[in-house]
């Protein structure tokens, strides 16, 4: 299963990539070990915590724990996960609050984030990703490698716009084509999942790849 998973048009295999999201995110944790638990937190708490709130917003706790998440994730910077905790609580709750309020303008929204210490585009769009994943996706590297003429990666507004447009036009074929809901964050999960196994797991697309074989009806001989 190796090439591109983004300019593939088969919805199947896209939906068995998604499938393995937890697989791949093991096999990273095996190094990471709170990374697993992070990550359950920031896919499935920290969305229903934000989306039960009369506006949603994050508070500072929720901030520094998405921020340790990001640098598990991706490239460990300790003096951002010290800085972000000096931003003030109430700053952090109104700043947030008014980002989510300013969606769906993305540009404005990622702005706003911005003014708070230790948040760039890329952690702003995991803030969004996390309240508002219909509208918006995390900026991951891995994610971002995978769509043609975004690399080298710029971690500026610009480029976070390119690769959120690029996500939703595929997430709008995903959904057309499959008949089921796509958003911008579940196709940039998909990447990530796709180019992380290729380098730690490939195992796993391989099995994705045998299970497609033996799914595909054998081609019968036609007889004269």
């Amino acid at each position: 299963m190796a090439g591109s998973l983004f300019q593939c048009e088969d919805t199947e295999k896209w939906l068995k990539v998604s499938n393995v999201y937890w697989d791949v995110v093991s096999v990273k944790g095996v190094k990471q070990k709170r990374l697993l638990v992070l990550d359950k937190w920031y896919q499935e708490e920290l969305p229903s915590s934000v989306a039960s709130r009369p506006q949603k917003f994050l508070y500072l706790e929720e901030l520094i724990k998405l921020m340790e998440w990001k640098l598990l994730r991706g490239k460990f910077r300790p003096r951002l996960q010290q800085l972000v905790s000096t931003n003030p609580a109430e700053t952090v709750e109104s700043c947030t609050r008014k980002a989510f309020q300013l969606l769906p303008d993305v540009s404005g929204a990622v702005n706003e984030l911005c003014q708070l210490k230790a948040i760039g585009p890329a952690t702003a769009s995991a803030i969004l990703a996390a309240g508002s994943p219909e509208l918006t996706a995390f900026m991951a590297d891995e994610a971002v490698e995978s769509i043609p003429g975004l690399v080298p990666i710029q971690y500026t507004l610009k480029h976070y716009l390119r690769f959120l447009e690029a996500l939703c036009q595929k997430a709008t074929t995903l959904s057309k084509a499959s008949g089921e809901t796509w958003t911008p964050h579940r196709v940039e999960l998909c990447l990530w999942v796709w180019k992380v196994a290729q380098k730690l797991c490939p195992d796993v697309l391989e099995s994705l790849e045998n299970a497609e074989n033996h799914e595909r009806p054998s081609k019968k001989l036609k007889t004269k």
